[in-house]
């Protein structure tokens, strides 16, 4: 009887021990995706930033409230109604930027052409209403929120009103050309990536909570502070 107790003992903690090796594989996995994105969206923007005449203008960098980047967007995840792209998040704060918080992009009468080329996409979020819109369950660019395809160049003096009122600005860069674009049409969710390695939502880790970047996971810091390098504290 003893030893049935004890091979029962044993066999439990067995099934204890690979549960627990299960949860911390898929804690891993998680984190290996999250900072897949994140590097990729640093790389986008690093690149982007690299010719001053043909970027983002730095005075509306600096201005920006939040900076999202969705790289390697496919064209054709559009046109047959998928997910199309996968995107990171942060939002500037008093003590700097959030940790990045995760976004899904897809849907939308956005016009393109069927094909498997590749796009990144930058959207720069100049006031607070843009950013509460943006992390709403499902948010459809061009619905409540005003867009605008964002200026290019070393400043933005010559643009429009219509353009520098705008709650956000828009960015594609395909086959290294770089533009402002517009992305109406398109849909925007939040990540299940948020809860899976924060255990917190986009809004949570962006405003409610306002994460710092360096209390996010050592893997996810790259985004943020390449941000910060181009776009000031």
């Amino acid at each position: 009887m003893k030893l049935s107790r004890l091979f029962i003992l044993a066999i439990t903690m067995l099934a204890l021990l690979s549960f627990d090796t299960a949860v911390f594989a898929q804690s891993k996995k998680d984190l290996k995706e999250g900072k897949k994105r994140t590097d990729s969206a640093s790389e986008v923007v690093r690149e982007i930033m690299a010719d001053a005449d043909k970027s983002i203008p730095k005075d509306l960098m600096e201005k920006a409230k939040a900076i999202v980047v969705f790289p390697g967007v496919l064209k054709a995840a559009f046109i047959i109604g998928g997910r199309g792209g996968e995107g990171v998040a942060v939002r500037r704060t008093a003590n700097g930027w959030t940790a990045p918080a995760f976004l899904n992009m897809g849907g939308g009468s956005i016009g393109f052409q069927i094909g498997g080329e590749k796009i990144d996409y930058v959207l720069l979020v100049m006031n607070d209403g843009g950013l509460e819109g943006l992390l709403q369950d499902k948010f459809e660019i061009g619905g409540e929120a005003s867009i605008a395809a964002g200026p290019v160049g070393r400043t933005a003096a010559a643009s429009t009103n219509a353009t520098l009122d705008a709650q956000i600005l828009t960015y594609s860069r395909s086959q290294g050309a770089f533009a402002g674009v517009s992305l109406k049409g398109a849909v925007i969710k939040p990540s299940d990536l948020n809860q899976d390695i924060y255990k917190k939502s986009a809004k949570d880790i962006l405003i409610t909570d306002s994460i710092a970047w360096t209390a996010a996971p050592k893997d996810l810091q790259k985004f943020p502070q390449t941000v910060a390098t181009y776009a000031g504290k």
